[in-house]
């Protein structure tokens, strides 16, 4: 847990860092997005059309990985847990 808290705050110090050096260069978002072709309406699109489709999917799998993974994980000998964590 203390890895991926790590990673996340490395993430948001490289990101507050990279958006500082372009506020410098007055890059805006809005100019990326233009650039790209794109307008904050077609992403906000892009991202609703992709939500109803991977959720579905999510919990369609998880049906199937969830009961298999608490399965290895109950039958895993204890042994074996305290190497993982390591």
């Amino acid at each position: 847990m203390l890895r991926f808290l790590a990673a996340l705050l490395k993430i948001a110090l490289a990101s507050l860092l990279t958006g500082a050096g372009l506020s410098i260069f007055n890059i805006s978002s809005e100019q990326i997005l233009q650039q790209a072709g794109l307008t904050p309406d077609i992403l906000w699109g892009y991202l609703l059309r992709f939500t109803s489709w991977a959720l579905p999917n999510i919990l369609l799998g998880s049906m199937i990985v969830l009961p298999i993974w608490l399965l290895t994980y109950v039958f895993l000998p204890p042994r074996e847990r305290e190497r993982e964590r390591e």
